[in-house]
């Protein structure tokens, strides 16, 4: 009986931990839901009831003894589609017999340890590329490529650092924002930009929330209104803080 309730919450924490690498990834709640629910049937519990939202993950499996519940918080919130892709490969192989339990948790421990892909360096290069980019897309000029360039990766530079600093989020996007704003001014000023509008929205856009509004709408369409409100307000107080900081040079200038 105790080998039995053991191997239970072997399953429940295989279940859980991916559920919990997921979400802390960017995956949409079904998603993390459905994964959790295959990963149970797998290992022959075909009742399983996963309850996600952003910050937690209520997991419970039905048994012939009462039904064993676990619980299971999430702090951190990212976008990281590789570990997403790589756990559901982990699914698929559990569903086709080639990963016992212990294999299963071996392997999610060691994609929850692994790091980033790519390191803040070429985060920051990317996010100055794209910056740079979209104020192209925007009918920009190209004199003004090289202040976007500047502005978005030092300010996506900005929010890393500010976030490692103060582990708020509006914190940090703010004084990002912020950042970019005065940049932009500062670029038009001294005459190496001509079009503030433009440089200032082509360097904010790394910063907005494009795959959390994404998922929202997603997770509002499945069904999930509690998971897609609270992304949806996350959302919002991203595109507020970012507003915020730019209004606040605007009302400088």
């Amino acid at each position: 009986m105790q080998k039995e309730m053991d191997y239970t919450y072997d399953i429940m924490g295989v279940c859980l931990l991916a559920g919990k690498i997921m979400l802390e990834s960017g995956a949409e709640t079904y998603r993390v839901e459905d994964t959790m629910m295959r990963i149970a049937a797998s290992f022959g519990f075909l009742e399983s009831h996963p309850y996600v939202t952003p910050t937690g993950i209520l997991f419970s499996v039905e048994t012939d003894e009462p039904t064993k519940t676990k619980l299971i918080r999430i702090n951190d919130r990212t976008t990281d589609l590789e570990k997403v892709a790589q756990v559901n490969g982990i699914s698929r192989r559990i569903s086709a017999g080639e990963m016992t339990v212990d294999e299963a948790y071996v392997a999610l421990e060691a994609i929850a340890a692994s790091k980033s892909t790519y390191s803040y360096t070429v985060q920051v290069l990317a996010a100055a590329i794209a910056s740079g980019c979209f104020l192209i897309m925007f009918k920009g000029t190209w004199g003004d490529f090289l202040p976007a360039f500047l502005a978005g990766g030092i300010g996506f530079m900005a929010l890393l650092y500010f976030h490692h600093l103060v582990p708020i989020k509006f914190f940090s996007e703010f004084s990002a924002s912020l950042l970019i704003g005065l940049l932009g001014l500062l670029f038009v000023k001294t005459g190496l930009g001509s079009d503030m509008d433009l440089i200032i929205i082509g360097s904010v856009m790394p910063l907005v929330p494009g795959l959390l509004i994404t998922n929202a709408v997603r997770d509002l369409m499945a069904g999930h209104l509690i998971s897609g409100l609270s992304k949806g307000a996350d959302a919002f107080l991203t595109a507020f803080a970012i507003g915020s900081g730019i209004a606040v040079v605007f009302s400088i200038m």
